[in-house]
């Protein structure tokens, strides 16, 4: 069976055996997360289909990047599929399917 993974510093952070793709973005749900590294931030962004989007930074080992992963707490309703699932940027993360 597949599996998704996001590591980020040399940690696993998130890993699925069931996820969604919107955009060509893993969209990882909230119970495979590792939330201890994880800070919401005051960010947001809209989307015209999605709805707003809010952010986490992440925190490994002392190293923290900002805003690298987003989700969307009130999706629209073409969206609703990822409500609360969470995707990370891949210049900042590490994302693998395998």
């Amino acid at each position: 069976m597949p599996t998704a993974t996001a590591v980020f510093n040399g940690k696993t952070i998130a890993k699925a055996d069931s996820w969604e793709t919107v955009e060509g973005n893993v969209y990882f749900p909230p119970s495979s997360l590792d939330k201890s590294v994880l800070s919401v931030t005051d960010t947001h962004t809209g989307c015209h289909w999605k709805g707003v989007a809010s952010y986490y930074s992440i925190t490994v080992d002392g190293k923290e990047v900002k805003d690298a992963a987003w989700f969307y707490p009130e999706p629209k309703e073409k969206a609703m599929n990822i409500k609360d699932y969470v995707a990370f940027y891949k210049n900042k993360v590490d994302i693998s399917t395998a």
